[in-house]
């Protein structure tokens, strides 16, 4: 009897491992929610925004998480440079 395949390990893939709120949360703490409705133009970041009432909206609607997910991989991409010359990698204007 072989052992039940396991999830697969994707160490190239950024968002492995991280959930929706993590990102959501990480994303807040950067831009705040006005930085992150001005990025994202969606109702449930611009009209009393909360963590609860977006995961709902964005466990629903696919293109809208695609949307959160790349901006967090920018966000991710634009630190790691701002780290590598030294700098701060604070929200852009």
């Amino acid at each position: 009897m072989t052992a039940p395949p396991s999830s697969p390990i994707q160490p190239r893939n950024p968002l492995h491992g991280l959930t929706l709120e993590a990102l959501l949360n990480a994303l807040v703490t950067h831009y705040g929610w006005l930085g992150l409705s001005e990025r994202i133009p969606l109702r449930c970041f611009t009209s009393d925004p909360s963590v609860a009432s977006s995961l709902k909206f964005l466990r629903k609607t696919p293109w809208a998480r695609e949307k959160v997910e790349a901006l967090y991989l920018f966000m991710q991409r634009d630190a790691a440079r701002a780290q590598r010359r030294g700098g701060s990698a604070g929200p852009r204007r």
